[in-house]
């Protein structure tokens, strides 16, 4: 039945999903203009109006809404510069081949300002390279100019009346998708109790999702604590978006720390087939919460489809009953899993009850989080791009690179692939060719296959079908998929763009075969000098830059074995400080996990100690579950005491500022604050010794210093 269930609601699932949304809005936003002056027999002028429409496009990324209004003027006040300064430059060759390089340049340094500066100078490079081939006198160049102006204000006005009719929507889908994507963590968690599960490998998808994890939780953050309407109002919508987020977060750190040694489980407890059944209901766990996340992205109301208690209640049993029939055999772990399950159990309950909308439930207080601490704030001063231009900046490398294969790439369309859309080298390299390499490599596999693949079908479709009503449709529904698969799958998306680009030319009278032919070699072209210049101009290897990241990571999990240890030592717990270390060793975790996986789709030639690194990866992994596992196990409200195991974190926090040390790269700011005298309250706490675990807080602190030790034993060795 879960096999069958799960695909359909996948599918439903991206027609909810902002994907499609942004597929939708893109596809009505430049198709509108363009039928619209055709029915008046104005096509050039739709053309033109659909060009600007398609390049402000490009910046419609979800994020607060003041984010994308400021981003989409920004946006049309420069192509209507580009486009202008274009126009005029275009009839003079060297000219041309100098504003290229110097464009190209100038808008891939906007990268320094973050994501969305970057698709900014994107949309800039976009319409420079679509005016490069019109040649207008100069009283045309200021009239197209003010249409790809006003192709831009209407996609953009577009755009904005979305977000008012709907102003959660974005947020509910982010946040819904979010919720996936733990629910993948999830099973791949379930995965190390199956029996033929291979250990080590499973950490390695076990890292990947935690990337996806971490970037979902990222773009959830900034729109749910960025947009004022969510943090300041108190309706029930916005009430259940943060609760929810709040407690998706509180969901994911229980499921991260329950870590155990696999290995050693699976020799122990397999015989009795304990650990398949425990496999299994963790999967109908995430079962569940993907039909939570469905819930929330599709604004509905959560139905169960299991009963989870019922199914933990058995579990139970089946544990006693290995008790009872084996007394010689301990079954203590097994038990310590069951509370976890229960535990994730009841935080997914209360996860579920936010999207039955009950006004008891989400209209109650949230915890006062200080949310804009939890987001970053850009700085766009000009003081940011100043301290770029030099050769130690990955951004000015890249930069230069891009502006030095422009150059070569205009070269090649004027002598060699002097076709009529030999614009296509460009268009190929701009969107090819990224910082690092691996993304280089990877982006030009997938344009080259899915333009190679979708010409085939383009080429299919326009012979198979002359019905141009027919072709009309499917270039709509091709164009539609285009763009929603965009930011989702990119070889997808080209596949489905090269025919639809292909029809929407055959409508121009273009001649077919020789369009297709046209898109292709100055594809190959494009990916030719792309992939080649990622090698040999500037290259940015990814294990030139490791320190910085391994580093940066042994701080976050310092800071947070820091936060934790002054519990022990008698400080009352600051949620705030608490949730925002917590938060930097995901984001910290995520970014080192990322970057190894850089690194190894890297040539083997320039990857270093890679083994090693892997190593790392997964003993910073399984640090900071042991550090959430202490914090999980002491009690929330009330203060306590305990200097022995206080000293014995001390001791690892040591060994790791030790560690940070040695990479030479230690923040000044964060070794102060962390070999600080250790505070401690005036008066000593009194509690109750019985809500605390004593003895399981000892193992997981000795087994805090074992790990520190094997990360300080590693890190020997990269650094060797």
């Amino acid at each position: 039945m879960r096999m069958t269930a799960i695909p359909t609601r996948k599918i439903y699932s991206f027609f909810y999903s902002q994907y499609f949304s942004d597929g939708l809005r893109m596809t009505f936003g430049v198709l509108v203009p363009a039928l619209l002056f055709n029915h008046f027999n104005q096509l050039a002028t739709g053309v033109a109006l659909a060009l600007g429409a398609l390049c402000v496009s490009v910046v419609d990324a979800p994020g607060p809404v003041i984010y994308k209004r400021n981003s989409m003027l920004i946006c049309c006040g420069l192509i209507l510069l580009v486009s202008l300064i274009t126009g005029f430059v275009q009839p003079n060759l060297y000219l041309l081949f100098a504003e290229i390089v110097l464009f190209a340049f100038f808008f891939s340094m906007f990268a320094v300002y973050g994501n969305r500066a970057s698709s900014i100078g994107t949309c800039a490079l976009l319409v420079m390279i679509f005016m490069i081939e019109k040649r207008m006198a100069p009283q045309q160049v200021f009239q197209y100019s003010l249409l790809i102006l006003a192709g831009g204000i209407w996609y953009t006005i577009l755009s904005l009346a979305f977000f008012q009719i709907r102003p959660y929507r974005t947020a509910q889908q982010v946040l819904g998708e979010c919720i996936g994507e733990v629910a993948k963590y999830l099973r791949v968690k379930a995965d190390f109790y199956a029996e033929k599960t291979n250990i080590e490998e499973n950490y390695n998808l076990l890292v990947s999702q935690q990337i996806a994890v971490s970037q979902h939780q990222d773009a959830v953050r900034e729109i749910l604590y960025k947009t004022r309407a969510i943090v300041k109002e108190s309706t029930p919508i916005s009430r259940m978006l943060l609760l929810t987020f709040v407690d998706l977060v509180d969901l994911f750190d229980q499921i991260t720390y329950t870590h155990y040694n696999y290995e050693s489980l699976q020799k122990t407890y397999q015989p009795y087939g304990v650990l398949e059944d425990v496999s299994k209901l963790i999967h109908k766990m995430a079962d569940e919460l993907d039909r939570v996340g469905f819930a929330v992205q599709s604004n509905k109301k959560y139905k169960p489809a299991s009963n989870l208690n019922q199914e933990l209640e058995q579990l139970k049993t089946h544990i006693d009953q290995i008790a009872l029939a084996n007394p010689e055999q301990n079954v203590l772990v097994l038990k310590k899993i069951l509370v976890n399950m229960r535990n994730i159990n009841q935080r997914f309950s209360d996860l579920a009850s936010y999207t039955q909308f009950d006004l008891k439930t989400v209209i109650k207080p949230t915890q006062n989080l200080e949310f804009s601490r939890f987001v970053t704030h850009q700085d766009y001063s000009p003081r940011v791009f100043l301290d770029n231009l030099s050769f130690k900046s990955a951004s000015f490398k890249h930069a230069l690179r891009v502006a030095l294969v422009c150059g070569i790439g205009f070269i090649l369309a004027k002598t060699v692939a002097t076709g009529h859309h030999s614009y296509w080298i460009l268009l190929t390299i701009i969107v090819i060719l990224k910082p690092g390499f691996s993304f280089t490599r990877q982006r030009n596999f997938e344009r080259l296959t899915g333009t190679i693949v979708g010409g085939a079908i383009g080429i299919f479709i326009l012979f198979l079908i002359p019905d141009k009503t027919a072709q009309f449709f499917i270039m709509l529904v091709l164009m539609l998929l285009t763009y929603s698969f965009l930011r989702l799958n990119y070889i997808v998306s080209v596949i489905f763009m090269t025919p639809y680009v292909l029809i929407a030319f055959s409508f121009l009278g273009v001649e077919l075969i020789k369009t297709a032919e046209e898109r292709i070699l100055d594809t190959l072209i494009g990916s030719v000098l792309a992939i080649s210049s990622a090698f040999v101009i500037f290259p940015n290897w990814e294990s030139d830059q490791l320190n910085e990241t391994l580093d940066k990571v042994l701080i976050s999990n310092l800071n947070y074995l820091k936060t934790v240890a002054g519990r022990l030592n008698g400080l009352p717990l600051n949620m705030v400080e608490y949730k925002l270390a917590r938060k930097e060793v995901y984001v910290q975790s995520g970014n080192l996990a990322a970057a190894f996986e850089r690194m190894v789709s890297e040539p083997k030639s320039k990857q270093k100690h890679a083994k090693d690194l892997h190593k790392f990866v997964v003993f910073n992994h399984i640090l900071s579950s042991a550090i959430a596992a202490v914090a999980a196990n002491l009690p929330d409200k009330n203060s306590i005491y305990l200097p022995a195991q206080f000293k014995a974190a001390r001791h690892a926090q040591t060994i790791l500022q030790e560690t940070a040390k040695r990479l030479d790269l230690t923040n000044a700011s964060s070794a102060e604050m962390i070999s600080s005298k250790a505070e401690h309250p005036n008066k000593e706490p009194e509690f109750d010794p019985a809500e605390v675990d004593i003895a399981f807080l000892d193992d997981q602190l000795r087994f805090i210093s074992k790990i520190s030790l094997d990360i300080a034993k590693v890190t020997d060795v990269i650094l060797s």
